[in-house]
This record gives structure tokens, sequence and C-alpha cells, in this order.
């Protein structure tokens, strides 16, 4: 009966892992709505927030701007990478971290010194143990996290770069795409890539500016780097609890599957138990026949 109690034991424990996972599932579904939401009302104002941007640097040279002018000989390049402070949602994190590592290689192999500064504690623990030097690290804060913090960041990644600490910076996050993608993105923040009006799709915008382009851009070009970095901590919260939600979701299917096993097994180890037990009882009937 031994085998019979460990089996039983095993179901309930799976039932109980259930219980756990669709409670989560249920949680992260929860946040999600709200991260959603979030990131939705955020992103029209990020993508007019970089036309307008553009339209004004395609009107000056890149000398016009400390954080436009790229450096002939870039030496060190600063990656800041968003993660989640927590685990449990996949291969969500992991992605992450090897498209920053990958990152990070690639300009080491340049000849170019990594510098990091991670958001979100599991990137952090990635970072240290690849040896890569990190500046500041932010840990537990992707739950709780507002404006201030990437206006926080925004202004150490840029004071870093104009005291040329850092010549070039690239963000990775985990673009929001819908509830069953999320996609790990790596994009250069500074220098601020300039792009071409005129070789946009479509008539270029007829944009009036007051004052100059030049005291504009001393305004926005500042915040534009703080609005990129607060819409990938947006972006990755939101896919944070997508991948999580899913990852829940398969765990939960997996112990339904489990316990359909588990009791197939047990069913089958109790019916031999049975059959051995009858057999036991015609044995001892028929020598009782016999004597």
């Amino acid at each position: 009966m031994a085998p019979l109690r460990e089996i039983k034991r095993k179901i309930g424990g799976v039932k109980k892992t259930k219980q756990i996972t669709k409670a989560m599932n249920m949680v992260a579904s929860a946040k999600l709505r709200g991260a959603q939401q979030r990131i939705e009302r955020f992103r029209p104002y990020a993508e007019k927030y970089t036309d307008v941007l553009s339209d004004l640097a395609s009107r000056v040279d890149s000398s016009a701007h400390p954080l436009l002018e790229k450096r002939e000989e870039i030496k060190s390049v600063g990656v800041i990478l968003i993660t989640s402070d927590k685990g449990l949602c996949g291969s969500f994190n992991v992605n992450l971290c090897q498209t920053a590592f990958k990152l990070a290689n690639k300009k080491k192999e340049e000849g170019k010194e990594v510098k990091f500064i991670c958001i979100g504690k599991k990137g952090r623990d990635f970072i240290r143990k690849r040896g890569f030097e990190i500046l500041e690290s932010y840990p537990d804060v992707m739950n709780t996290f507002d404006f201030q913090l990437a206006n926080e960041t925004g202004t150490m990644v840029i004071s870093k770069y104009l005291d040329f600490e850092l010549d070039e910076a690239h963000i990775v996050f985990g673009q929001f795409v819908s509830m069953v993608k999320q996609v790990p993105l790596a994009q250069q923040i500074l220098p601020v890539e300039q792009e071409d009006a005129e070789g946009q799709a479509g008539a270029p915008s007829q944009y009036i500016f007051e004052p100059s382009v030049e005291g504009l851009l001393a305004e926005l070009l500042p915040r534009y780097v703080k609005v990129r970095m607060y819409r990938g901590m947006l972006d990755t919260s939101a896919s944070e609890h997508a991948a999580r939600m899913t990852a829940m979701d398969n765990a939960t299917k997996n112990c339904d599957e489990l316990v359909g096993q588990l009791t197939l097994v047990y069913n089958k180890a109790r019916q031999a138990a049975i059959t051995s037990e009858l057999m036991d009882i015609v044995g001892g009937a028929e020598a009782l026949k016999q004597g």
C-alpha cells in the first residue's frame, strides 16, 4: 500500500500547486489590465512627441545640440536594461537579458567599454554574474514606478553623456504587442538619431515653431530621453504581467494533465492491489478445500 499512499500524496501536492498557479494567473490578469491601460494611454503621446522632435531635428545640423551630435570616437557605451523584479513569467526576463548581453558583447568586441544601468532585480542579478560594470541599479521598483523614476534615470544618463562618461546609450525593454506576444527590443537613445523628414512616407509635416528651433530642442531633447525611458518601463511592465499570465495558465493546464496521469497510475496500482488480494483469497480457499 505504500506506493498507493505515495501516489495519492503526489496528486494532493499537484492539486495544491494548481490552486497557487490559478490564483497567480488571476492576480497577473488584474495587474495586466491596469498596466495595459497605462501603456495604451501613453503610447500616442510618445509617438506624437517623437514625430514633432524628428521634424525639429531634421531642420538643424547635429551640432545644434550635444544630444544630437554623434561623436567621432565611441569609447564607452551605456545599456539601460529594464526587466521585472519577480520571476515566474516564462522566458520573458531571459529573453531581455540575452538581448542586452548580445548587444554588450557586440560593443565589447568592437573595443568599447560597456556599462549597465539596471531597472528591475532580474536584470541586475543577471548582469552581476556576467562581469559587466553596473553604474546604477533600481531593484524592487517595477510594481510602483511612475514618471519620477524615468525622470531620475533619464537625468542621470544625460548627465553621464554630457560629462563624456558615456559616448552612446541604448535601452533594452520588452515591447508589449499583445497578450501573447512580447518582443525584446534594443534601441539607441543617445545620441538622438535624426530622421530625414523628406525621406518619410507621404507629405512632410508642416509645423510652425515659436521660439527658435534651437531653443525648443534645448527643452525637448532631455524630455524626449525621459519619455523613451518611461515608455520602456510601461511596455516592460505590461509585457511582464502578460507573460506571467500566460505562464501561469500553461502551468495550470500542466497540473490538470499531471493529475490525470497520476490518477490513472493510482487506479492501475489500486486495481493491481485488489487483484493481488483476490488471488490470495482464492488461493487460500483452494488450499482449504484440498485440506
